[in-house]
């Protein structure tokens, strides 16, 4: 296997835990609700499924822990911002902290044991197959649920009625109650959906990527996955893209260790969270009105091409998003 196609299989293994959270989330603020819990319920979801792992000596039930989870800190999140109308960024922030806090309290007695893991599963017939059998066929059952995951979500968003009807809770719900959808309940059923899959996405950290559990052991990756949903503009494609990106960076950033050893490993850490912002930087600047003027000064050549490529970079956030729904 060549040096291109084990780092191309390296990106698409250590994206698999963000596509998991991105997609939860991404389909909870479609919905009009903004999960700040996110790096406190990975940390949870983490922890969790692998305890319950543990215990049990079954990586299934670690999953559905780590699912039921994220589920019920959806639950509660839902509870105090849709049913008793507080803050969602609020709300979100202080589970984030809470979870945070109450994943290295609980899982102490858990901190770098050996555990069950993700079985590795080739698939016969096609594994072998030259590029993409390595690429594409030579993981575990996790990593491949997260090549499917952006698919069905774009396919359930932008290709169902069920689709329609989130978006339209995300952009304009009281259209949508009007039209006789109940608001707070399908919020309610999304958003606990959606965190089952941000739990999910500790498991595969703690129970596949990266193996056992540790003290903040996915720290910082709730907060990337919600930069990411912006990056990729609410969009399951675009929000994937991000991930790999993300991954991608990350990757590099541990070979460049390697390479240049007069650096303090600690740039390495911090840089592919630094070229994010910047990506995310230039995203929200396309959409700026200054741009547009020089776009408008460009060889005529070159206007529409840039035009094109800027129309697609630039995606607002739905329109009733974090914003509490009254009825009239």
């Amino acid at each position: 296997m060549d040096q291109a196609t084990i780092f191309a299989a390296a990106v698409l293994a250590a994206a698999a835990p963000l596509i998991f959270a991105t997609m939860g989330e991404t389909l909870t603020e479609r919905a009009g609700v903004v999960n700040l819990s996110l790096d406190g319920t990975i940390l949870m979801g983490a922890m969790i499924a692998f305890a319950v792992a543990l215990k049990t000596q079954s990586v299934l039930l670690g999953f559905g822990a780590a699912a039921l989870t994220g589920a019920l800190i959806a639950l509660v999140l839902c509870f105090l911002s849709l049913s008793l109308r507080q803050s969602q960024t609020a709300v979100g922030f202080v589970l984030a902290l809470l979870c945070t806090e109450l994943s290295s309290f609980l899982g102490a007695p858990f901190v770098r044991l050996p555990g069950p893991a993700v079985p590795f599963l080739p698939i016969p017939g096609l594994a072998d197959l030259p590029l993409i059998g390595p690429l594409l066929f030579q993981h575990d059952l996790a990593i491949y649920t997260s090549f499917l995951l952006a698919p069905l979500a774009g396919w359930l968003l932008f290709q169902t009625r069920i689709g329609l009807t989130l978006r339209a809770l995300g952009e304009r719900p009281e259209a949508a109650y009007a039209r006789g959808v109940p608001v707070t309940l399908v919020r309610y059923l999304v958003t606990v959906a959606g965190g089952a899959l941000v739990g999910i996405a500790g498991a595969v950290y703690s129970l596949d990527l990266k193996q056992g559990w540790s003290y903040r052991h996915t720290f910082g990756a709730g907060w990337i996955a919600l930069a990411i949903v912006i990056f990729g503009g609410w969009r399951p494609w675009r929000v994937a893209l991000g991930c790999y990106l993300f991954a991608a960076l990350e990757i590099l950033a541990l070979r460049m260790q390697s390479v240049l050893t007069g650096l303090p490993t600690q740039v390495f850490q911090v840089a592919p969270f630094a070229l994010m912002i910047a990506v995310l930087v230039l995203v929200n600047l396309a959409g700026r009105r200054r741009v547009s003027r020089r776009i408008g000064g460009l060889p005529p050549g070159l206007r529409g091409p840039v035009q094109a490529l800027v129309d697609r970079l630039v995606a607002p956030a739905p329109a009733a998003l974090g914003q509490p729904f009254e009825r009239p």
